[in-house]
Formats: C-alpha cells, structure tokens, sequence
C-alpha cells in the first residue's frame, strides 16, 4: 500500500505498534488501493527508461554548458541540440586569438563526453526496441497517435495491472493529468492539474500530445477537427494536456480490454 494511504490512519504518536495497527486498519478498508507487483522483466525495463532519462539529462547538461563557454569568446550557432555539431566545428577552426588553447581542450574533452552519452542512448533505444518488438502490449500501444516506443514500452512496463483502475479518469488521475478538486459545500471548485502520480509516464504523454497537436493543425480528421475547435478557445498549453489526457484514456482503453487504437471516423 502507498504510505501516504495509511499515514491517515495513524492516531497520534507514531512508533511501531500505532503504525502496525494503521496498517492492519487500511489493509481492511474496499477502497484501499494496492502498489502492484512488477515482474523482473518489467522492472529491468524500467531501469532502462531511468538510465536512459539520466543520460539525456546529462547530454542536456553538456549541451548547455558547451553553449555558455563558447558563447563567452563569441562563438554562437543557431538554438536547437542539432546544431551543437556545427558549434564543435567552428571551436576546431576557431584560431588561437579567438579561442585560446586552455579553453579549446576543455570545450573538446566536453565534445568527446557528449560523443559518448549519445552512443550510450543510442544502445538503450536499441534494447527498447528489441523489447518493443517481443512485446504485444507494446506494439498495441504504439497504434495510439503520440504514443511512440518509448512511450508504450514505459506504459507496458509500468503497468502490470490495469484493473486496478476502474476507468480511464482514474489512471489518467494516477499520472496527474485530471484538475485538482478544491470541492466544499456542494460547489465544484477545479483548479490546475494534480501533477501527482508518474511524473514520467505524464512527461512522455504531454511530449506525444504535443506533436499530435501540431500534425492537427493541417490534420483533417476527426481527432484533427476536435482539436482545432479547442485551440479556438484555449491556450496550445491547455490543449497539450487535454490531449495527453485524453491518450492515457485510450491507453487504460486498450490494457485493460486489448485491441489496438482505431480512430474516430468522421461525420
């Protein structure tokens, strides 16, 4: 069980015999809900989303200090991680007034640590894919629109048990995507989203969302036109996470009842 669930039964002082009695009084309550078991296979998964999200952090990191150092002798590209190459270029080239020698081979061993985090992420988008490709749940995810491999091998491997959520509100509110209830007295008070829950699975949802929104804006289908009358009367922003919270639906949709993603057909 969570131990946020149980600590609202817990009486006064704590120890172990008031948090044992806590747990015993939770453990016997219909609504408790229960942590699931995750399989080895499923958990070695998850360790390569993890280390793969760690590296990426880092190849960010890098980037980003690369940048500053170069742009405090003036040497600048365009924004983008793509055009990190060309600014690596321009320090080989760069003449030693420019740029002196102590800052040139700080900024290449930087250079060669970037070179390395991005083979290391290449592998592990290897072992996903290899995963992705012996896993049905997966590849039935991945028919969702802005639900890639990364995406559907989190979502497969985080989830071992769907029917712990009696419907798709309830685990698009597990990743935090529903509105925050501040309800008193009969009136409905809705505010941001939770944020509670994966905050990973709910980043990777909003990403995918993203490029939906953005194909829709040319799309004519009848995802498409559902999108574009919300941009009429909503902020990008807002639409983004009604899209992602729309996927995790469809997403609970097709674990809990299998089949694969088949779109809405038009008027």
């Amino acid at each position: 069980m969570p131990p946020s669930y149980v600590k609202a039964y817990v009486r006064r002082q704590k120890n172990d015999a008031a948090d044992g009695e806590a747990i015993c009084e939770a453990v016997r309550r219909p609504t408790m809900r229960f942590v699931p078991v995750k399989s080895a296979e499923r958990q070695s998964v998850l360790v390569l989303h993890r280390t793969r999200e760690l590296l990426v952090r880092q190849r960010t990191m890098l980037i980003n200090a690369i940048r500053g150092h170069c742009a405090e002798f003036g040497v600048i590209v365009a924004q983008g991680a793509r055009r990190v190459s060309e600014l690596l270029d321009q320090v080989l080239r760069a003449e030693a007034p420019a740029l002196p020698d102590m800052a040139r081979s700080a900024l290449l061993m930087m250079a060669n640590q970037l070179s390395a985090l991005a083979a290391q992420i290449n592998a592990l988008d290897r072992h996903l894919l290899a995963w992705h490709r012996q896993n049905q749940t997966s590849q039935r995810l991945a028919t969702i629109p802005g639900v890639g491999i990364i995406t559907a091998t989190a979502l497969a491997a985080s989830i071992p048990d769907p029917g712990l959520f009696r419907s798709g509100r309830e685990f698009s509110a597990f990743l935090g995507l529903v509105p925050r209830q501040n309800s008193s007295g009969g009136k409905d008070k809705l505010g941001r989203i939770s944020k509670m829950g994966d905050g990973y699975l709910r980043k990777l949802l909003v990403v995918g969302a993203t490029s939906v929104i953005r194909r829709a804006r040319t799309g004519s289908s009848a995802s498409a036109e559902w999108i574009n009358t919300l941009l009429e009367r909503r902020p990008a922003r807002v639409v983004t996470v009604a899209m992602a919270n729309k996927t995790a639906r469809i997403a609970w949709a097709i674990l809990a009842r299998g089949g694969v993603y088949r779109p809405a057909i038009m008027a």
